[in-house]
């Protein structure tokens, strides 16, 4: 229930500024949907608005995650080491910061019985690697080390802002094309003369659903892609064979504890193939160990 609040506040947030932004732009720029000469769509101002709308939305959350991820996992960050478990996740995460030249991360661990890890953080030099209780109970030193530099590979690549990016795109043209669309049909099949008609309202929204499940699958691609490099970039950090022994693990405690499809589809396995590998965020685990055997 808190983690639904903090979506819906976060939501809230971003539309409040995406309208304030809006606004501006309307009445200090005069930038709107509409050519006042013909009453057609003016493509420039809808490209701005899209834009605004695709990007802004995107960065914002971006600007965000390391708050909302804290709140959402519950993840404390470790202020002062209370243990030599602590003592040695800080020094490594540092030691392979140094390694890859960016800023030393926000190191935190939170409370959670699977294997798992993320890094988030809008900026290369201001990022936060949280590890859970069970990989810290369940891995060993090696695996664990392999996973560390797997996430501090994600922050040295700059991956948390590229895919920023590719939302950032792919939202601009869904809200863009899906406008057309609308006034297209709003025109041509309920043959509204001026304004926005019923028609454009419910193939806008139809137009939108379709295009953002063909957007999604773009996004998905990059999130596989990445987790390639990053299981490369841990290799580089920690050693091939710790990396592939890390990414046994999590194949074998997924095996072993049956986890259902909703924990599946956050990216510890989305699956074997098909339509649903179209939006798998992170490839199968036995691709990844494949692709690092065979470099």
């Amino acid at each position: 229930m808190k983690r639904v609040g903090l979506l819906i506040l976060t939501n809230l947030a971003v539309m409040a500024v995406l309208g304030i932004v809006l606004m501006i732009l309307y009445s200090v720029f005069g930038v709107t949907t509409v050519d006042e000469a013909t009453g057609g769509i003016d493509y420039l101002g809808l490209l701005i608005i899209a834009g605004v709308i695709g990007f802004g939305g995107a960065f914002i959350s971006l600007a965000m995650s390391k708050s909302m991820a804290r709140r959402m996992t519950g993840a404390r960050v470790i202020e002062r080491p209370g243990n030599e478990t602590e003592q040695w996740l800080v020094d490594t995460v540092r030691r392979f910061a140094r390694q890859e030249g960016i800023g030393m991360p926000d190191v935190a661990v939170y409370d959670a019985p699977e294997i798992n890890a993320f890094a988030t953080g809008a900026r290369r030099n201001s990022a936060m690697v949280a590890v859970s209780a069970g990989l810290l109970r369940k891995m060993t030193r090696d695996e664990a080390e392999a996973v560390i530099g797997h996430e501090i590979a994600h922050v040295a690549n700059g991956d948390m802002v590229t895919l920023t990016l590719v939302q950032g795109v792919v939202n601009t043209f869904v809200v863009f094309l899906a406008h057309v669309v609308g006034r297209f049909v709003d025109k041509a099949v309920f043959k509204s003369e001026t304004g926005h008609g019923p028609g454009f309202f419910i193939s806008y929204f139809l137009a939108q659903m379709v295009l953002g499940i063909l957007a999604s699958t773009i996004v998905m691609w990059f999130s596989r892609y990445r987790e390639f490099r990053a299981d490369a970039g841990g290799a580089k950090l920690a050693g091939r064979e710790k990396m592939i022994a890390a990414l046994e693990r999590l194949r074998r405690s997924q095996e072993d504890s049956h986890l259902p499809d909703e924990m599946r589809a956050m990216g510890i396995n989305g699956g074997r193939g098909g339509l649903a590998r179209l939006f798998m965020s992170h490839p199968p685990l036995e691709e990844r160990i494949e692709a690092l055997r065979n470099v």
